[in-house]
């Protein structure tokens, strides 16, 4: 089971994630000292946090934190406006990642230092 929307957010806040604007139900975040965006939405009842998708390379690797669920389909939303675009079952392209779900608070916390340091590089 998934951990509460207001759970992902306070534990981003504690991370130093940095929110830009709240859109339909989008939040925009960017991790901390870092330019690098993520998007929290969410689908029916479950919150989703959504990456670049050039990070797919890393997708496998994230999914094996304990806690850390992928969807394996793209995530398409026109508020993710940072992220790429892409033609997906309309006529025009539409901004796309890499959507995860998480069963804990600690899980969205390892999941945040082990993306900031793919970015670091």
């Amino acid at each position: 089971m998934s951990i509460a929307l207001e759970q992902i957010s306070s534990t981003l806040n504690e991370l130093k994630c940095r929110t830009n604007f709240n859109i339909k139900n989008v939040t925009e975040y960017m991790l901390p000292e870092l330019k690098e965006p993520i998007y929290l939405h969410v689908e029916g009842k479950t919150p989703l946090l959504i990456i670049r998708p050039a990070f797919e390379i890393f997708s496998t690797e994230l999914v094996t934190i304990d806690g850390v669920h992928a969807k394996y389909d793209y995530y398409h939303n026109a508020q993710m406006t940072r992220f790429p675009t892409r033609k997906n079952k309309g006529s025009s392209e539409i901004h796309y990642g890499l959507a995860f779900w998480f069963d804990s608070a600690d899980a969205i916390i390892l999941f945040i230092n082990r993306l900031i340091e793919i970015v670091k590089g």
